[in-house]
């Protein structure tokens, strides 16, 4: 039975209302616990549940493999509205109908064969960082209805953007032309609790400055659905930025500090700390555990973005 100390630990204030869905497992998008006092007032659709924004959040799992081997991959651009808050709908250029697109996991060394769709009305592309022959770079602008094949030796291990490069290469990044690609090491990373958290802004009247801001694409997901992990247990986030507009971002952790693996192309944290800053389509890698049941808050450090949609809640169970 919950005490009253461990209702407060989990940010209900006062309340002692009954706390629904939070017991050990399987680490999972939560569903709602009871709202504190503390929030933004910038709220999800009300029709999304707690798994819905799964398919970003939890990256393919692992696989061992042998070098070389051969992963085909399709990617495919749609323009079309998404809803990115309660009241909120965005005219967006998408990668396989979402923002962000899809994650893509391999291990260094595998051979991706990515097939290219522009289903959309204007030149589009797909654009990987990381290494790569000069060739398939994927900077040339692909005419609507056409279609394109690149292929990739994944590398260097760690966590790349790929990203829309068509002119204006700003315009299509801030539609949504973006995503996360996983390069593992030769055998793995440690096993761990992996999340993927990809920071979004929102221009939603055209005037050049982001109104809305997320994580994964919809704005306050995470403060009404936290993402649940086990007490103690390792917890590895894949980090990413691609807000367009805003000179950086950044990721911080409230009441515990993290190991960050810049770039994630090392397999030595670089630093231990509790902020790390993101400039544009920069990324890292952070582990932690957390080491007490509770709700522990994060958001970007710049007030703007947590303040309208970017804060959310990791709850250890």
């Amino acid at each position: 039975m919950l005490r009253r100390r461990d209702l407060l630990r989990l940010g209900l204030g006062g309340s002692l209302g009954v706390l629904a869905g939070i017991r050990p497992g399987r680490a999972r998008a939560a569903e709602p616990l009871i709202h504190s006092a503390y929030g933004h007032g910038v709220d999800p659709p009300d029709h999304l549940g707690a798994n819905a924004l799964d398919a970003v959040l939890r990256p393919p799992p692992f696989e061992e493999g042998r070098p070389g081997r051969l992963r085909e991959i399709s990617l495919w651009v749609q323009e079309r509205p998404v809803q990115v808050a309660q009241h909120a709908h965005f005219d967006a250029w998408t990668y396989n109908g979402s923002v962000p697109g899809p994650v893509i996991r391999a291990s260094e060394g595998d051979e991706l064969l990515v097939r290219f769709q522009n289903l959309g009305h204007h030149p589009h592309n797909v654009h990987f960082h990381g290494r790569h022959a000069v060739g398939q770079d994927g900077w040339q602008p692909i005419p609507a209805g056409a279609t394109e094949t690149y292929r990739l030796r994944a590398g260097p291990a760690g966590l790349h953007p790929y990203h829309c490069h068509a002119l204006p290469v700003s315009e299509h990044v801030a539609r949504g032309l973006y995503g996360a690609l996983i390069v593992d090491p030769p055998g793995g990373r440690p096993p761990a609790h992996e999340f993927v958290l990809v920071l979004c802004g929102f221009d939603l009247d055209g005037d050049g400055a982001n109104e809305l801001y997320a994580w994964n694409g919809v704005a306050g997901f995470f403060a009404r659905f936290p993402i649940k992990v086990p007490v103690g247990e390792r917890v590895r986030l894949y980090l990413l930025n691609m807000v367009s507009g805003d000179p950086v971002g950044s990721f911080h952790l409230h009441a515990e500090t993290f190991d960050v693996y810049r770039s994630g192309t090392r397999l030595e944290p670089d630093e231990h700390t509790d902020v790390v800053t993101l400039g544009q389509a920069e990324r890292a890698i952070v582990e932690f555990r957390l080491p007490e049941r509770g709700r522990y808050m994060f958001h970007p450090h710049q007030a703007h973005m947590a303040e309208n949609g970017a804060m959310g809640w990791l709850a250890a169970v």
